[in-house]
């Protein structure tokens, strides 16, 4: 699966209608619905919307025939292979309608153009897990957090040391629980997040 590395925009005039499609990585609905209030074109016809997040899903066919614009925008993102992805298309009515079909091959392939188009990353499966070590340690386990890809989400202090809440990836996480053992040289704790 992937997501977009930036935000993308294509545009393709179909039968005299105006199509443009914007896509945008997101991380959760309510940064997907901000998405698509702040770039819905309020003088178009139409701003029909999709997104996809993990199994959360949700499409909007604002005022065109049901199921021929905001579904083809979802399968356009699966089938792009896309995930923590929304997009939106605009519509501007140009005079010649296009049918169920029509409007379902339109929709669907301005997204579809879209999201081939953008820059894309693959979606790393990641995992948190929850460390301690002590201050004599802390220097060299921070130092070697970058090899394994960790990012440090949350960090306290205490009079014993540092405590870490780490985001890494998750095929990383064994050989780093066994690297963090050995830096501490066993002082060092290490918990993973459910």
């Amino acid at each position: 699966m992937y997501t977009l590395s930036a935000p993308n925009t294509y545009q393709e005039e179909i039968r005299k209608s105006r199509f443009t499609a914007l896509a945008a990585p997101v991380q959760s609905p309510a940064e997907a619905l901000a998405f698509f209030a702040r770039e819905s074109v309020v003088g178009a016809t139409h701003n029909c919307w999709a997104y996809k997040l993990g199994a959360e899903y949700r499409f909007n066919d604002d005022g065109e025939p049901g199921g021929t614009a905001g579904r083809p925008i979802l399968q356009a993102i699966e089938g792009q292979k896309c995930d923590r992805v929304a997009v939106l298309v605009v519509r501007w009515f140009g005079g010649i309608k296009l049918g169920t079909g029509g409007l379902i091959r339109a929709y669907g392939g301005v997204a579809a153009q879209c999201l081939r188009l953008a820059e894309k990353a693959p979606i790393v499966a990641e995992v948190e897990v929850a460390c301690r070590c002590p201050f004599g340690d802390m220097a060299l386990a921070q130092s070697r957090l970058a090899v394994y890809q960790a990012s440090v989400v949350d960090e306290s202090f205490d009079a014993e040391g540092v405590n870490w809440r780490l985001r890494l990836p998750k095929d990383r996480q064994a050989e780093f629980i066994e690297a963090f053992t050995d830096l501490t040289r066993g002082r060092g704790e290490v918990q993973v997040y459910d």
